[in-house]
């Protein structure tokens, strides 16, 4: 790294900034009215956000991209390449450069400037644009110094662990938004109360999911740091559980105080939180719930501040994990001052963040939902509350639980295979697609057919489909009413339930069709 993160007007560039964490930091950035380019090569929605707010978007990872921010807006008019291409339901126009001595900076900079150069751990450092930056002498940071650099710039909440930062991060920056605090939000998922990732306020707040994921969280100081849990998930990084505890207490450590959920024994006795939050009366935390009710449609629990009732919780979200996240939005909130109806009020109105039990449709019976659910854990949780709702909404008991699960990465799957296998027991069938590899090679070693043949051990229904199209297919021909079909997975899974969800429409409309014509 060179030198810090400079705020002062010097310009930004984003290698990867279509990703969920870099565009999040790319919209704070330019909502600051700093000069903000980028390279993807996946047009998106999120790029077109982007650009609407004035970032600068390249659709090829090219080293002349830097040059955008040192030719001066005095030369010439700019040539551009305009390639239009369609996501989804939206049409989105890139523009290139068609060589650089015709580009020109859409923003007017007194003098040529080197941008800093924003990265992920993703970026491989053979990438052109990557090596000229280097060659250049841009400022190269990773998006964890950038992240850093941001949390110190206001008072902070950073919420890291295992599982459940996503929601618990945008539930918290929610409850300060709805409490009047105008925060600002940098998130790993996409929520409709911001519509996106990332939300700029004029407030003191600062909210962001902190990730574990390549040890860069020991580099955050935040006034407050979240812990939800703590376990091994990111084999490809970190050798063992040990490893991964090391970096929560160097973050914890670099807190003001942490707040922790002590169900998880490794958070309780490793890491020992300034402020407790549990799902357990007699487990002593400071935050604690009872008279949990789990329902289809959402949970209610009363709600208890060291040992002194606060008052009724009520949440859209399903599950225990769902409730034991809510927990710690209320000792955050507390902990800020804001009196419990406040938070209660807030956290009743929360409906969430995409991908995370997210609702899609609902055709001839079928309910559709997407789930980011990708460890062992998650699966579990994510089974666990879809069993409650297929339990209160099926009229019959046919009513099925039905898993489509695509494995991401090969050292995930590999490291917890055995894990794998287990999990699936709240699941009336489970569907197994071949392995995401998020850039991964394929060491030979695991397949999703040896996922399938691990989770057969104990689910006697378990299908192998090894392609998406192969995946599509078996739903268009499997699925009845009554059925939850829960996509889960961190990959590509997803891009296929449109295609199924207007199969079953098709097919609805063609009953009723027919039945007309019988009238």
């Amino acid at each position: 790294m060179l030198n810090s993160v400079d705020f002062s007007g010097k310009p930004f560039h984003f290698i990867g900034i279509g990703g969920i964490g870099m565009s999040a930091l790319a919209y704070v950035v330019a909502k600051r009215k700093l000069p903000v380019s980028g390279s993807d090569v996946s047009p998106s929605h999120i790029t077109q956000r982007l650009q609407a707010i004035g970032a600068h978007i390249f659709g090829s990872q090219d080293a002349t991209n830097l040059e955008f921010f040192q030719l001066g807006a005095d030369s010439g008019c700019a040539a551009e390449a305009t390639a239009t291409v369609s996501v989804g339901s939206t049409t989105l126009r890139m523009t290139e450069q068609t060589s650089k001595k015709e580009a020109r900076s859409l923003v007017s900079l007194p003098t040529a400037v080197l941008p800093q150069v924003i990265c992920s751990t993703a970026i491989n450092p053979a990438n052109a644009e990557y090596r000229a930056a280097l060659e250049l002498g841009c400022p190269i940071f990773h998006r964890s110094d950038l992240l850093a650099a941001l949390i110190e710039d206001y008072y902070s909440i950073a919420v890291a662990g295992t599982h459940g930062k996503t929601t618990t991060s945008s539930m918290i920056g929610y409850l300060l938004l709805v409490a009047g605090l105008d925060p600002t939000i940098v998130v790993g998922g996409e929520v409709a109360a911001w519509e996106g990732n990332a939300r700029m306020g004029q407030g003191d707040y600062l909210v962001a999911e902190a990730d574990e994921s390549d040890g860069s969280l020991v580099k955050l100081s935040a006034q407050i740091g979240v812990v939800t849990n703590i376990e091994l998930d990111h084999p490809d990084h970190y050798e063992n559980l040990e490893e991964v505890i090391t970096t929560f207490q160097v973050f914890a450590q670099r807190c003001q105080i942490t707040v922790g959920c002590i169900d998880c024994t490794t958070v309780r006795d490793r890491l020992k939180p300034t402020v407790s939050y549990s799902l357990q009366m007699d487990s002593g935390a400071d935050y604690t719930a009872d008279c949990a009710v789990y329902r289809a449609d959402g949970t209610t629990a009363q709600v208890w501040e060291r040992g002194k009732i606060l008052g009724q919780l009520n949440l859209k979200l399903l599950g225990r994990h769902n409730l034991s996240n809510a927990l710690a939005a209320v000792a955050v909130g507390r902990h800020l001052g804001l009196e419990f109806a406040v938070i209660a009020n807030a956290i009743a109105t929360f409906e969430g963040a995409r991908r995370r039990f997210e609702h899609r449709g609902e055709v001839n019976g079928i309910r559709f939902i997407d789930d980011y659910a990708h460890h062992p854990s998650e699966i579990s949780a994510t089974l666990a509350a879809a069993r409650i709702q297929a339990k209160e909404l099926s009229n019959s008991s046919s009513g099925r639980v039905v898993a489509i699960f695509q494995p991401h990465r090969y050292s995930r799957t590999l490291a917890f295979l055995s894990e794998f296998g287990q999990c699936f027991y709240n699941a009336d069938l489970a569907i197994v697609s071949d392995i995401y590899s998020a850039g991964e090679p394929n060491p030979g070693q695991i397949s999703g057919q040896v996922v399938v043949e691990e989770i057969a051990k104990h689910h006697p229904q378990v299908r192998y489909q090894p392609s998406l199209q192969s995946v599509c297919q078996f739903l268009k021909e499997n699925l009845h009413s009554g059925d939850i079909a829960l996509f889960l997975g961190a990959g590509n899974l997803n891009q296929i339930i449109p295609e199924v969800i207007a199969f079953y429409e098709n097919a609805e409309q063609g009953v009723h069709q027919e039945c007309r014509r019988s009238a």
